[in-house]
């Protein structure tokens, strides 16, 4: 207070020192008023700061830190939440540590079931890092799958690359075939998206499936093409001495003729072989180019004439669009050929009277379905998704009496699915059948 007093009689004499040199008395008396007026406001301001200081001291009485807790009961320090709330905590802390503990035991049994498997598993994220790996996939392809690495720095095939950036751009399933991650191997690869981003892919190894199906197409063409020449031998002598020995007895005669028609059906059986053999390994390449519909419709009618007027039946060509498909003109007859020579062999009705086959052809979305049915005893419901099979046969006997191969209806499937087509039939006991396929329009 001294010093404030000071400071401020100082400043009120040389105030009136400004304001009034040549009279003292006034300056005496600005310099009393400077200084009363400074006082009090010094005085003021001291009182507000004792004041403002006063408040703070009773706020930290009433709120305690947590370095001087306040007395509960006594000198009994209150520390920690009540019991309640504790047992209330650590029951919680204790079911949480026993679902973590749950999780990482299943995580745990997944990894090795995963680890067991002989396929290769691979998990991404969002962006294409590898999250996970298995085992035979770290191991084949030597630790380069490590979590955190770009999946294209473990894997380079454009197969899996592709069918992994589908999965992960349009959150759909992909699967194709690869053959460029490890040499000489063949992969199967699917690929599916992971809900909230990422996907999982599986590499399956189809190699030694791959090269026992090689191994049996060859060894099927090879054979086949062995057994034409001595059949062709045989079918050729059997005629000869039919046509031209007029001495032979009935029974021998008989015999010759038994022994043609299995000579003809198992020459028929080899072509089949070779032409399924040719078809399912690929090496009969289709060059499909615009052809009408009602043309193609037109030529497997003619194409099978002379064998339906052989079986005494009945061809109806019905409503045939003209519209233009994608097809390779010769495959096509063959297999519209053949469905309407089995139609006319097994499309009889029960009547016993001569088989009536119909062929049609009409527009649908994109595609020309053509159709030939028949008025027969139709086929159980059982049999018509492995009609389609390799010497599969509703009625083995029947079959054979006559001729058929069981090779044909495998054929045309082949050679429609590479035309971008399917096939199926349609059927039901004593209502007749009918087969359909499709094909895409032309542009």
């Amino acid at each position: 207070m001294i010093a404030i007093g000071a400071v401020a009689a100082a400043g009120g004499f040389l105030l009136g020192g400004v304001f009034a040199p040549a009279a003292g008395w006034q300056r005496v008396v600005i310099g009393l008023a400077w200084t009363v007026l400074a006082t009090l406001i010094a005085l003021t301001f001291v009182q507000q700061r004792s004041h403002e200081r006063a408040s703070v001291v009773r706020a930290l009485e009433m709120f305690p830190s947590a370095e001087t807790p306040r007395k509960v009961s006594g000198d009994v320090a209150s520390e920690g939440p009540p019991p309640a709330v504790q047992s209330a905590l650590d029951a919680a802390r204790e079911r949480y540590s026993r679902e973590v503990s749950a999780i990482e035991e299943e995580r745990a049994k997944l990894e090795t079931v995963l680890d067991s498997m002989q396929d290769w598993v691979i998990a991404v994220d969002a962006a294409g890092y590898i999250q996970w790996a298995n085992e035979p996939m770290r191991r084949a392809l030597n630790g380069s799958t490590k979590p955190g690495h770009p999946m294209v720095a473990a894997i380079r095939d454009p197969d899996v690359l592709l069918c992994l950036r589908v999965s992960l751009d349009d959150g759909i399933f992909c699967e194709r075939r690869s053959t460029g991650v490890l040499p000489g191997k063949i992969f199967d690869v699917h690929v599916a998206p992971i809900e909230g981003g990422g996907a999982v892919a599986v590499l399956r190894d189809s190699t030694p499936i791959e090269m026992a199906e090689r191994t049996q197409r060859e060894f099927i063409a090879n054979v086949s093409h062995e057994l034409r020449t001595p059949l062709t031998s045989i079918s050729g002598y059997v005629e000869t001495l039919l046509d031209h020995e007029a001495d032979l007895g009935p029974t021998a005669r008989n015999f010759l003729e038994i022994i043609l028609k299995n000579a003809t059906r198992m020459t028929r059986l080899t072509e089949d072989l070779l032409a399924l053999a040719r078809v399912e390994s690929g090496e009969e390449r289709f060059v499909p180019e615009p052809q009408p519909a009602d043309r193609l419709v037109a030529d497997a009618v003619a194409s099978v004439r002379g064998l339906v007027e052989e079986a005494s039946a009945h061809v109806i060509i019905g409503s045939v669009v003209r519209n233009p498909v994608m097809a390779t003109p010769d495959t096509i007859v063959q297999v519209l050929s053949n469905l309407i020579e089995n139609a006319t062999r097994y499309g009889k009705p029960r009547s016993g009277e001569a088989a009536e086959v119909t062929v049609n052809a009409k527009l649908i979305e994109g595609f020309v379905q053509f159709e030939v049915g028949d008025h027969g005893v139709g086929i159980a419901s059982e049999h018509l998704e492995r009609i389609f099979e390799r010497f599969y046969r509703v009625d083995k006997a029947r079959s054979r009496e006559t001729g058929g191969t069981g090779l044909g209806l495998a054929i045309a499937k082949h050679i429609v699915e590479q035309h971008g087509g399917r096939i199926w039939a349609e059927s039901a006991l004593g209502a007749g059948s009918t087969f359909c396929f499709t094909l895409p329009l032309a542009g």
